[in-house]
């Protein structure tokens, strides 16, 4: 017996390959294409690959094993990231419609999935935009020598370096008293970073000048945002592969330990395993 759920005027949401080989002819002037496979192709992998494949990909391996990590990772890359993706591409291109469209037209009790994900968007390209920010900061004060953080600064009175840098490290120093300048308390409200400001604002004009014309200026912008993250995990692991020890560490990355896996059980099945799950949402957001 063929389960069937109650689902009205489905057939009347869902457009037949016909209406769709109609819809084609009819907006074949109207609606934006891309000019070619190539952008469409660079733009769906720029959406997946991300400052997560940098920052939090190395961080969890190392935390989880090295080679044992790799094993439910890849694993989960097949049973749940491949699917997803597939499915919210072959869900768009069947239906031609936006997130809230596509979703109220499977069922209106999924519209709510559909403004969700709109949400998503939205909270990750804010804390993109503020991260890209940071990035721009600290891609201008790059062009001085010696760099700002390899170094403490003089105190005011230039008889030795500021106490406070003395007592953690450069980097540290550089990151939160001359980017982000946190306050002593966390009661305590800070004002504004003028630097900051402008970095972030230079961001979200990138941004608009990239989504400006839509499709159109897209599809040109693709062919940097999408292979400059490439370019930079190349330099990465040619870096990588000539500080001392790299030979250790590609050893601990590609060899499983069993032993380990068999001790960290109930946290694979706990912290680690959640953290695959939410990583992997995160790259196929």
């Amino acid at each position: 017996m063929k389960l069937k759920l109650p689902n009205p005027e489905l057939d009347d949401r869902i457009p037949s390959y016909r209406d769709l080989e109609r819809m084609e002819k009819e907006e074949a002037g109207d609606r934006p294409k891309w000019d070619n496979k190539a952008q469409y192709l660079l733009t769906c992998v720029g959406f997946c690959v991300g400052l997560g494949n940098v920052w939090r990909f190395p961080y969890l391996c190392q935390s989880h094993g090295g080679g044992a990590f790799m094993i439910p990772f890849l694993t989960l890359l097949v049973l749940e990231g491949i699917p997803l993706v597939h499915l919210e591409f072959a869900i768009g291109q069947r239906l031609r419609k936006g997130n809230v469209a596509v979703w109220s037209s499977i069922h209106p009790y999924l519209t709510g999935v559909g403004i969700a994900s709109l949400l998503v968007s939205f909270l990750v390209g804010m804390y993109y935009n503020t991260i890209m920010a940071w990035i721009m900061w600290y891609l201008f004060n790059s062009f001085q020598s010696p760099l700002p953080w390899s170094q403490c600064p003089l105190n005011a009175n230039r008889t030795g370096v500021v106490e406070e840098c003395a007592r953690s490290s450069t980097t540290d120093y550089f990151w939160y008293r001359e980017t982000l300048n946190t306050s002593a308390a966390i009661d305590e409200f800070g004002g504004p970073q003028w630097w900051i400001v402008l970095t972030l604002l230079a961001a979200w004009t990138v941004l608009y000048v990239c989504c400006i014309r839509g499709i159109e200026t897209t599809g040109k912008a693709v062919y940097v945002t999408s292979t400059l993250p490439y370019v930079v995990l190349t330099i990465f692991l040619i870096r990588g592969l000539t500080l001392k020890g790299s030979i250790e560490g590609i050893k601990f990355l590609f060899t499983p330990d069993v032993s380990t896996i068999c001790q960290q059980i109930q946290i694979l099945f706990k912290d680690c395993n959640y953290r695959l799950v939410t990583y992997r949402f995160f790259s196929v957001r």
